[in-house]
């Protein structure tokens, strides 16, 4: 098991999310980075929808009161396994007593730490996430404090076989010789440009403000959080008069309220909305979104529905041979 000494800003279990349950306002919660939790998890052996800690800003410290193995992707939080340096993206496998120290992130927003076997919660609405605001999910329905206690389920086959590989070091904790090639995070968690395709309402904006949201730069409120990123930029202004009936909104959904400043819908999104809709980010720009800290400056880049969906086919192949890989590296110890 594992124990929080210090929780840091806002650490919480996430998984995939609470998918089918929106028809009844039911919200999806879930991981903000899904591509670090999918490949933390296929580095420790698990299933890719395993839920991990989610970490925001300043991580926290985490005692391990048995050995086992973890991984930690996403943003650089200068992570230490007892005052030692840990890498990101490899499988580490950290005695029984050791101490993870996570800082403030140097690099991105967010990290996700997941551990072989997974977090043993029981699922609500079969999901493991967090929903904070509701009280549901995740450990007690809240972010995690100081000295909660995680228990961790069973290890799979190839968990096992890590650790198998890993006890030969004979060090503090021990890692691998390999880890996530920075061909996968090239270009990942420092990109300014979020690719973005035209949403239901775009026609309804005047022609300066279409030209405005492609071509300036927006800034990221502090007044921003897992339920949506409030954009300080460019006012843009909507040309038809008529309210609009709510519809469904998904991650990365961007509204336009009655302010004209944009809002970027996100994890703890709510099921519908009425406000007019600009914009879409594409699936493949999720990640980059996620990692995007309050200040930080971000601009949008037009992208056709046909070449999302080519780009987001396109990683998928990758993390599937990814995937191939270091089940193949396992097998050869």
């Amino acid at each position: 098991m594992i124990r929080i000494i210090e929780p840091g800003l806002l650490s919480t279990i996430q998984d995939e999310g609470r998918h089918g349950f929106q028809q009844y306002g039911i919200i999806t919660n879930g991981v903000m980075d899904p591509f670090a939790l999918r490949i933390a998890n296929y580095i420790v052996g698990n299933e890719k929808d395993e839920a991990g800690i989610e970490v925001t800003l300043t991580g926290p410290t985490i005692q391990f009161e048995e050995s086992m193995l973890i991984a930690v992707c996403g943003a650089d939080y200068s992570a230490l396994i007892d005052n030692e340096p840990m890498p990101l993206w490899r499988p580490v496998l950290v005695q029984k007593g050791s101490t993870l120290h996570m800082k403030f992130s140097k690099k991105g927003c967010r990290a996700v730490i997941a551990v072989g076997g997974g977090l043993d919660i029981p699922a609500v609405m079969n999901s493991k996430s967090t929903y904070v605001r509701a009280g549901i999910g995740g450990f007690k329905g809240r972010a995690l404090e100081k000295e909660d206690v995680l228990q961790i389920g069973p290890l799979s086959e190839q968990t096992k076989q890590i650790i198998h590989s890993l006890t030969k070091k004979g060090k503090t904790y021990m890692t691998s010789d390999w880890s996530i090639s920075a061909a996968y995070l090239n270009d990942l968690y420092e990109r300014e440009t979020i690719r973005v395709m035209k949403g239901r309402q775009y026609d309804e904006f005047s022609e300066s403000s279409r030209n405005e949201f492609w071509e300036e730069t927006y800034k990221l409120s502090p007044q921003s959080d897992r339920m949506g990123f409030r954009l300080n930029g460019p006012v843009l202004e909507r040309t038809v008069s008529e309210e609009l009936l709510s519809e469904a909104v998904s991650f990365g959904t961007i509204q336009v309220p009655s302010d004209g400043e944009p809002i970027i819908l996100l994890a703890d999104r709510q099921t519908i909305g009425g406000y007019p809709k600009i914009g879409q980010v594409a699936s493949i720009d999720l990640p980059v979104l996620a990692q995007k800290k309050p200040g930080e400056s971000l601009r949008f880049e037009k992208i056709s529905h046909t070449e999302a969906q080519e780009s987001i086919l396109k990683r998928e192949r990758a993390i599937r041979e990814l995937k191939w890989s270091i089940e193949l590296k396992v097998r050869r110890g």
